[in-house]
């Protein structure tokens, strides 16, 4: 069986509190402020209940989470489109499972439904390899923001249509 891609709903917020908080356990130890890092029960039903809260799962399994903010809401990203935040892959699962979702993400939900030019996300000038990671994925770095979580936040975009003209 493969994977099962969907939208979480309020009976996986359990699932996706364990999985997170094993995911972010490397952040932690890093000493670096990311929200989901630091996740509660109301967090991570917050973030279901107002984003788009996307679950990659393989046999009933949670593997993987990824979540939309989008420019309407409470947290907009800083480009005026879908804003990739809250991303987390069980620790545990085989090498690739994350870009399994991203790529699912960018390609189904933002190009094909959401039909947007690009995407946006940010992570920390801290992290020793998510910037090169998001780079070797298609991003390109886009600006930078002190946002005062102790840290420098590096935002990145990805084109995913060309034949919308870009704000």
């Amino acid at each position: 069986m493969g994977y099962t891609f969907r939208l979480a709903t309020e009976d996986d917020i359990e699932a996706l509190l364990e999985l997170t908080t094993r995911a972010y356990e490397p952040i932690r130890e890093l000493g670096i402020q990311f929200q989901a890092a630091h996740a509660d029960v109301a967090l991570v039903q917050k973030n279901v209940q107002k984003n788009l809260c996307y679950v990659m799962e393989e046999n009933g399994e949670l593997l993987s989470t990824l979540s939309l903010r989008m420019p309407w809401g409470e947290q907009p990203g800083p480009f005026g489109v879908p804003h990739i935040w809250w991303f987390a892959s069980e620790p545990a699962a085989k090498k690739g499972t994350g870009s399994a979702l991203l790529e699912w993400v960018e390609t189904e939900v933002l190009r094909d439904t959401l039909k947007v030019p690009f995407v946006s996300l940010g992570t920390a000038d801290k992290h020793p390899w998510l910037m090169d990671m998001y780079e070797r994925k298609g991003y390109v770095r886009a600006g930078e923001k002190d946002l005062g979580k102790g840290h420098i936040t590096i935002y990145f975009k990805k084109q995913l249509r060309s034949d919308i003209t870009q704000p």
